[in-house]
């Protein structure tokens, strides 16, 4: 299969490998090199948690599943504690954090790509913090005060994170320049991609090595099926949306051309 990029698209690859490189880069030099640098990467870890975590929420809600609270913890790792509804929603509600941060970051690569509004989308992102935070994270635990399984200091952490993601994000949008909003919704989209990646890496690793509590350990004793066979399934469906998200990202935006910019050969 022969594969060419569309003319239009190069200037914006061009923003989205600086943003690779960036994000690479700093996860590089925090983890091995410079280990202050985490102070920079934090805020992104942490938005990627409130994207696993609000996909969670989001999946209970759909399937008329109870949500009691969202806590996300100081050491970026985060819970949703819910009432499934029944097998079928266990399963689509352990399922949709990783899945959905993989697709939370191809939505905005899709949507950068059809030059959509990036204020908007970062608009959205914060939104969709605040949401979280301020009903689930907030109102939700006071309303299952006597049940909660969370201890009153993540939800405090949780508040406060939230706001302060919320609040950036904002500002981002409201007050930057285009090009550095433009960039901005570029990094966030590698980021989320790149913490799915490395979430689910760090999964399998758990997995294979401990009996801890996990979205794949709750799949499989939902199911009967192995642990690290969910994990290998969520690899393989997050491969599979980013795959489509790269081909999409590269297939040129005019309305009226069929012909998509790959060749079989």
């Amino acid at each position: 299969m022969k594969y060419k990029l569309a003319e239009d698209v190069k200037p914006q690859l061009k923003l989205l490998i600086l943003a690779t490189i960036v994000s690479v880069g700093l996860w590089f030099l925090s983890s091995w090199i410079f280990p202050s640098l985490n102070y920079l990467v934090y805020p992104l870890q942490l938005f990627a948690t409130f994207v696993h975590e609000g996909s969670h929420v989001l999946a209970a809600v759909l399937t008329g599943s109870a949500v009691q609270s969202l806590t996300v913890s100081p050491d970026t790792s985060g819970v949703v504690w819910s009432v499934p509804s029944g097998w079928l929603a266990s399963l689509f509600i352990s399922s949709a954090g990783y899945l959905g941060t993989t697709l939370f970051g191809t939505a905005l690569l899709v949507w950068m790509r059809y030059n959509f509004s990036s204020r908007k989308a970062l608009y959205f992102s914060a939104g969709f913090i605040g949401v979280m935070t301020l009903v689930f994270g907030l109102l939700f635990p006071i309303f299952n005060i006597f049940s909660l399984q969370v201890g009153f200091g993540s939800i405090l952490f949780t508040i406060f994170s939230g706001a302060v993601l919320t609040a950036g994000l904002f500002a981002i949008a409201h007050f930057a320049e285009l090009k550095w909003v433009n960039f901005s919704l570029a990094f966030l989209a590698v980021q989320c991609l790149l913490n799915a990646v490395f979430q689910l890496a760090n999964l399998f690793i758990i997995t294979t090595s401990t009996d801890g509590h996990s979205d794949a350990v709750n799949m499989a004793q939902a199911t009967g099926i192995p642990a690290i066979l969910w994990v290998f399934i969520w690899i393989g469906v997050s491969i599979f949306m980013i795959s489509v998200g790269l081909r999409l990202y590269a297939a040129s935006n005019k309305a009226k051309q069929h012909d998509l910019p790959f060749e079989d050969q």
